[in-house]
């Protein structure tokens, strides 16, 4: 039994220039592909469009191909858009109550202390873009 290591996704090349491709996934909760999903506003599906190196793949607009990141990239990146984000809130909002803070104060500055950390992950997006890797790889078939 195999490990598989990597997350994959679905999408569609919309565009090919130079080495990179333009490739629009269709992100769907579990609940979207059921087949209930007409008579319940519970579910939602988003289009996202990725850039992705083609890394000397001849890739045409239109094929079908599976993105592909490590898991532990992945890991790494709810790591930042959640975690890290969750333990500095609940540590301000813990100091501040400690201190003798009210609860709307603590409460208030706890969340405010998230926006120096948004702030850098924004002001650093293209260095932390960088160190996460997407492959290409065409599929064989058609829908």
């Amino acid at each position: 039994m195999s490990v598989n290591k990597d997350i994959d996704h679905e999408g569609i090349v919309e565009l090919v220039s130079e080495n990179m491709a333009k490739v629009l996934i269709n992100s769907q909760s579990a609940c979207a592909a059921c087949h209930a999903k007409g008579a319940c506003s519970a579910a939602d599906q988003e289009e996202k469009v990725m850039m992705v190196p083609v890394n000397g793949q001849q890739v045409f607009p239109g094929e079908r191909v599976k993105v592909l990141i490590s898991k532990r990239t992945g890991l790494r990146a709810v790591a930042f858009g959640y975690v890290y984000p969750f333990l500095m809130l609940m540590l301000t909002l813990i100091v501040c109550t400690s201190i003798g803070l009210s609860e709307l104060s603590a409460g208030l500055i706890a969340l405010f202390s998230l926006l120096p950390y948004y702030l850098t992950i924004y002001l650093l997006r293209d260095k932390i873009g960088n160190s996460f890797t997407f492959k290409l790889v065409k599929t064989n078939f058609d829908l």
